[in-house]
């Protein structure tokens, strides 16, 4: 009988997921439910290229529609699963139907924080982006001269806010910590980019979150901080951050603490049910981590698939990040948790500047602004396992290749 396997989920780790399970095995059903009703596609350019009309939906996709044909892949987009059953191996989805199948792919990722109601965080004209159906609302907001609030200084709000800018908008970001990018970079990381954003005519504001979002005529039209202070806007956007999808192994009985907690192999407390992704939880250097990012969402799709199908092997994530701003790339290298140390590193180009995060002697990451060099050095010397010192990275004399 044919093995029938099921992905759920419609992103970065679905496709990819789908994409070494068939090099690997041609033979069993593989059917893919999303409750999008697209097909997979890429996330990074929402925010950007997609929402300012530089990029087409279809260019979002991942794979083409005709390449879901051609491997024999069973769609049922704009359904989503109401519940798992791991001891009958069934789903039963929202139009009603029952799929049993032999072996499952999580990949159901994650959406975004919002603002409660009772604050106004539900109003017309203040938007999350997440999804293509957000990004979509969102564009049509992007005319010159408009005031908008973007609450929250991590990744997202950031590159919103240049989106924003560069469109020629009245850019306010509001910050409820002491500094944007706190839960993830260096003072020093936060410092550089306050600063790129204040020269393209971002006001930000630190240290104040919101209090409330007010409204007129049934649409929001001011938000109101935690010091009293107002700002009249035509729109605001939140970036607070993510929730990974973990509802429904939750409630089938999967062990999940902050994320579907996997092995290394990417099964779940069920082995016949695999995860990967925003949604998945795992060991890495000690901790139960989740990585948000698109290396993660690929990498350790195709571990699960290749587990899946019998290639046995253990996920070693080796963690690598992006963020595109006005006309600067960030690249980031490792993961700096437990950081005590930082070292400041021109490049070497004119405005390439990097920051390498140490604990005590040991390279553990590595931010690079508009220093690709360094980024891919510091890449590689984590890969491999090699290590660089504090001494060295501050010694501009030094060729850092030369440590590979």
């Amino acid at each position: 009988m044919t093995k029938t396997v099921v992905v759920i989920g419609g992103g970065q780790s679905a496709a990819s997921f789908i994409a070494r399970f068939r090099q690997n095995d041609q033979q069993s059903k593989v059917v893919l439910i999303s409750d999008e009703p697209v097909l997979p596609y890429q996330r990074p350019p929402l925010s950007k290229k997609f929402a300012t009309g530089e990029m087409s939906k279809e260019q979002l996709f991942l794979r083409p529609q005709d390449w879901y044909e051609q491997n024999d892949v069973e769609l049922r987009l704009g359904t989503s699963v109401k519940s798992l059953d791991p001891v009958s191996k069934s789903l039963r989805l929202s139009d009603d139907d029952t799929i049993h199948f032999d072996q499952a792919f999580l990949a159901t990722g994650s959406r975004a924080r919002t603002m409660p109601d009772t604050i106004g965080g539900g109003l017309p004209g203040t938007y999350v982006l997440r999804d293509l159906a957000h990004a979509e609302a969102f564009s049509h907001e992007l005319v010159a001269g408009r005031r908008v609030v973007i609450i929250g200084g991590g990744y997202i709000g950031l590159e919103a806010s240049a989106v924003c800018a560069s469109k020629s908008l009245e850019v306010t970001l509001v910050e409820a910590s002491d500094r944007i990018l706190q839960r993830v970079a260096c003072p020093e990381t936060s410092e550089w980019f306050r600063k790129l954003h204040e020269d393209h005519g971002v006001t930000i504001h630190e240290a104040k979150g919101l209090k409330r979002f007010e409204e007129t005529d049934g649409r929001v039209s001011a938000a109101i901080l935690g010091d009293g202070s107002r700002i009249e806007v035509d729109f605001a956007l939140i970036g607070i951050g993510i929730i990974p999808n973990a509802e429904l192994a939750s409630d089938a009985g999967f062990e999940v603490e902050g994320g579907i907690v996997v092995d290394a192999h990417c099964r779940t407390s069920d082995p016949d049910i695999f995860a990967a992704g925003d949604c998945a939880a795992f060991q890495y250097k000690g901790h139960l981590t989740r990585l948000e990012s698109v290396q993660n969402a690929i990498d350790q799709a195709e571990c699960a698939a290749d587990n899946m199908t019998g290639n046995d092997r253990e996920y070693e994530p080796f963690p690598w990040f992006w963020s595109d701003q006005y006309d600067v790339k960030l690249q980031i290298a490792g993961l700096n948790r437990g950081y005590d140390t930082i070292v400041v590193r021109p490049g070497e180009r004119d405005g390439a500047l990097s920051h390498f995060y140490f604990s005590g002697d040991t390279f553990l990451a590595v931010d690079a602004m508009n220093d690709p060099r360094t980024y891919m050095v510091g890449k590689k010397l984590l890969e491999s396992g090699k290590n660089i010192t504090p001494d060295q990275a501050a010694d501009s004399e030094l060729q850092l290749k030369s440590l590979l």
